[in-house]
């Protein structure tokens, strides 16, 4: 497999739009085979995902992925009660638009609780399509394991306000760098490209609003790792190790949680391991869902 060089313009220009209810949804359909929904974490947006689907769509799947409601290139309502369940909704919105009756999912970050409420409904037999197969990469499936960085707490604080308003280029630089593993952390255009959607309609000045996502798992905590047993699709964790947000820590967590789970560790890179070693997240994702 070959990784391919992203591109912010390629990315831009062939995102679609559907009307969703809190304003416009921007959204990619990139193949013609088997429905792969992926769904992006916090503070990024879909444009995680450049680098494999290009893999995916030649091993013949049909990567389907939306900027939710708050980030990349969707709209971010100033004043809206940004919310995880709704978020959910959109992914259910988008798949039925496109008459999609069964698909598996890659979810990465603030994605795996997204996930994780479609497996809630699909246990209880409330979800209109089918998952059969889910893939997770870092990010918060257990509440108490999530270790989040020195911004996330303060956004989340009653100061989240002020430093959302005080967020520049630099600041967002230095600290989204640090959750990566230190050969593979991106450079200075890959930052101004991340940096470029998360402040597209005003997303930089949203953070503290998006991040009461923390205090959602915490509310729907049983829920949600509930879902994780008995809903009748396969799993897998592919983790980065080194990420020090949802790590090595969480592979370890999960792997005793659910022992019959499998677990792929990739030791050398962080939080984003589908950006930092595509190759290698691609191949074990297709070697899974195949």
């Amino acid at each position: 497999m070959t990784s391919r060089i992203a591109s912010l313009d390629a990315y831009r220009n062939s995102a679609r739009k559907m009307t969703g209810p809190h304003g416009d949804i921007a959204w990619w359909m990139r193949g013609s085979g088997r429905p792969l929904l992926l769904i992006h974490g916090f503070p990024t947006c879909s444009f995680d995902w450049f680098r494999i689907w290009p893999d995916l769509c030649q091993a013949g799947f049909n990567p389907i992925a939306l900027d939710m409601l708050g980030f990349g290139l969707s709209d971010k309502p100033a004043y809206h009660r940004y919310d995880l369940m709704q978020q959910a909704d959109l992914q259910v919105q988008l798949l039925g638009e496109l008459d999609i009756e069964a698909c598996d999912i890659i979810a990465h970050d603030y994605g795996v609780s997204v996930a994780q409420e479609l497996l809630a409904r699909q246990k209880r037999g409330r979800l209109p399509f089918r998952i059969g197969s889910i893939v997770f990469l870092n990010g918060g499936l257990f509440p108490e394991q999530h270790r989040a960085r020195l911004i996330q707490r303060v956004l989340n604080s009653p100061l989240g306000s002020v430093i959302s308003g005080l967020l520049s280029r630099d600041r967002f630089g230095s600290s989204f760098a640090s959750v990566f593993g230190p050969n593979s952390r991106p450079d200075a255009q890959e930052l101004d490209d991340f940096w470029s959607l998360l402040e597209h309609k005003g997303g930089h000045r949203i953070g503290h609003k998006l991040i009461r996502y923390i205090e959602d798992r915490k509310r729907h905590k049983s829920r949600w790792v509930g879902a994780l047993s008995e809903n009748g699709a396969r799993q897998i964790l592919i983790n980065g190790t080194l990420d020090p947000v949802s790590g090595g820590h969480l592979a370890d967590y999960y792997e005793a949680q659910l022992p019959a789970a499998q677990v792929i560790r990739l030791d050398h890179v962080g939080h984003y391991p589908q950006w930092e070693d595509p190759e290698a997240v691609a191949s074990a994702v297709l070697a899974f869902l195949k």
